[in-house]
């Protein structure tokens, strides 16, 4: 067998172990959340498609929301990401979340110092009162290098068929890499706690951090299932702490 045959397989099992996740989900009326965060072209699409694509759609539905109108700007900030949370026997998947007010805004200039800053004080005690309501979330940052994003973003460009993946804030993503840089590292520092904690995935091999996060997701939402969905490979994901900003498994 082949290595790529090998790498199919091992998808297999993991998302037969998904299927198995999401029929627990229906039969106990839980209501999952996941959170996908992570730099342009880090491959928060492709990794959802992994997920979904045996699951059916309704029960199992991602969320990327369009930029706030005039309405979502008048109203409480997490109102509008309030409005797709899951009902029990849900699965939600946010392509983006409440965060873009720690990573995107800042950095593009969308809110102030002071909004981020008081969104940050918030956050922690938002998300505690999600899990203290019942909800199980899970939170994934995806990180890739400064050389693999210029490339995924120039081959996004070229090809006619992720042309429409291409918007406004893609020619900004490599002049303000850096500036992305500083404010993962604060968003992650601040908002990571052992109610809500923060998961980092190094993502420059897309195929092994899609395996590797449905792997995670099984371990810590369906147990039992984790032995034949295969072991998470800690050189891909593993927990936020502060040693990651140092240590070079973030990128620079």
């Amino acid at each position: 067998m082949s290595g790529k045959d090998d790498k199919d397989q091992e998808l297999i099992a993991a998302q037969v172990a998904l299927v198995a996740l999401y029929q627990d989900v229906v039969k106990n009326g839980r209501r999952i959340i996941i959170v996908l965060e992570g730099r342009d072209a880090a491959g928060k699409d492709g990794t959802i498609r992994r997920i979904t694509e045996h699951l059916p759609a309704r029960p199992v539905r991602p969320v990327s929301l369009p930029p706030p109108n005039e309405r979502d700007r008048a109203s409480w900030y997490f109102q509008r990401y309030i409005a797709q949370f899951p009902a029990g026997g849900e699965i939600v998947i946010f392509n983006r979340s409440w965060y873009n007010r720690a990573g995107v805004e800042p950095v593009m200039g969308f809110c102030t110092s002071k909004q981020t800053q008081e969104f940050l004080d918030i956050v922690p005690r938002f998300e505690a009162l999600l899990v203290d309501s019942g909800f199980e979330l899970i939170k994934y940052y995806l990180d890739i290098s400064k050389k693999e994003q210029q490339q995924r973003l120039d081959e996004r460009a070229k090809d006619p068929l992720k042309v429409w993946k291409i918007g406004p804030l893609d020619a900004k993503a490599m002049e303000k890499f850096d500036a992305y840089s500083r404010a993962r590292d604060v968003m992650l520092t601040r908002s990571h706690c052992e109610a809500t904690p923060w998961t980092i995935v190094r993502a420059d091999k897309k195929s092994r951090a899609r395996l590797n996060i449905i792997r995670d997701l099984i371990a810590r939402l369906q147990p039992d299932q984790a032995k034949a969905a295969g072991r998470v490979d800690e050189a891909v994901l593993r927990p936020f702490d502060a040693a990651a900003l140092t240590d070079g498994f973030l990128s620079r």
